[in-house]
């Protein structure tokens, strides 16, 4: 009998192990709904995020986001990215869910056209127009007519730029770029947002919705002294601002400022900036001559990325 209630214990015990693993395994498997972008400081999530990562590279074809999913001045609800906008439409099948704003066309101006006198390396479009050469390569490596939309319009010189309009896009050729490299689509969404007036509030970069998510990829260092100029004998204290490139605050940073006296020689003092991303450091100083400037530089560091400024005060009287 112990025997029997023994193995019913262990077999007891092993399938819940055996589910916990499970749950833990497809918890871990569940990919995340929303990514932020430090690079323009906003996120993406849901069906917007899905259809970006759909494409072999969405930093090439849409760009960073440069707003939040929002409630369009035309009542949709989109997302505005450096070369694109997504709209969400809800009365479609999950699949279809996302359409691309046809950028191109609401965008298009006609400018001087180049005339081509061999067709050859150009394929033909039932709206008239052909595409051609490297053009026709982008075009076709990179999802065809249901990525761009059908050409509308010829090669233009615009901004001293070889382009051409298609329904959702501008290809333009960048003889400046490597070879390979040199068709690049333009900021279209960028140029819609504000030609459409949309308010610019949107593209204030926001914190990540995914509140595990912090990165610094660059830091911005400022730094004021609490009295420009001084007597020659006293005390100065300095505050230090740093920020991530996205303009938030970067608490908990060590850095050290060195004070440089114009007589010579040097002060080192360190600080650690707070939750506000503010450090300070006091110092006393005496018998330094007028007239002169004393100047301070700060220096932060955060896994390798150097932060750097310098501030000053005068020695007056």
């Amino acid at each position: 009998m112990n025997l029997m209630k023994a193995i019913w214990r262990f077999v007891a015990s092993s399938l819940v192990l055996t589910m916990l693993l499970a749950q833990q395994g497809t918890a871990g498997a569940q990919p995340t709904d929303v990514q932020f972008f430090p690079e323009t400081g906003h996120n993406i999530k849901g069906d917007f995020l899905r259809f970006y990562t759909s494409v072999r590279d969405p930093k090439m074809i849409f760009g960073y986001p440069i707003t939040e999913q929002i409630a369009s001045r035309d009542g949709k609800t989109v997302q505005y990215f450096q070369r694109a906008r997504f709209e969400l439409r809800a009365d479609l099948p999950e699949s279809q869910r996302v359409q691309l704003t046809p950028l191109g066309q609401a965008t298009y101006q006609a400018r001087e056209q180049l005339p081509l006198n061999d067709s050859a390396g150009c394929e033909m479009f039932s709206t008239g127009f052909t595409v051609c050469f490297a053009f026709l390569d982008f075009f076709n490596a990179n999802g065809g007519t249901a990525q761009f939309g059908n050409p509308i319009s010829p090669f233009e010189f615009h901004e001293n730029l070889i382009v051409q309009y298609f329904e959702k896009a501008r290809f333009e050729w960048r003889a400046d770029r490597p070879e390979g490299q040199r068709v690049v689509l333009t900021d279209l969404g960028r140029l819609y947002f504000d030609q459409f007036g949309e308010d610019a509030a949107h593209l204030k970069s926001v914190n990540p919705l995914d509140a595990t998510i912090n990165p610094i990829l660059s830091m911005k260092v400022r730094a004021f002294v609490a009295r420009s100029v001084t007597r020659s004998t006293g005390q100065q204290t300095v505050y230090v601002i740093v920020q991530n490139q996205t303009g938030q605050a970067v608490s908990n940073m060590a850095g050290q400022a060195t004070i440089h006296w114009p007589a010579g020689g040097s002060l080192d003092r360190s600080f650690i900036t707070n939750s506000s991303g503010v450090g300070t450091l006091t110092f006393d100083f005496e018998d330094q001559k007028p007239g002169e400037l004393v100047t301070i530089d700060i220096v932060v560091s955060y896994e390798g990325l150097p932060g750097r400024t310098r501030t000053s005060f005068r020695i007056w009287f």
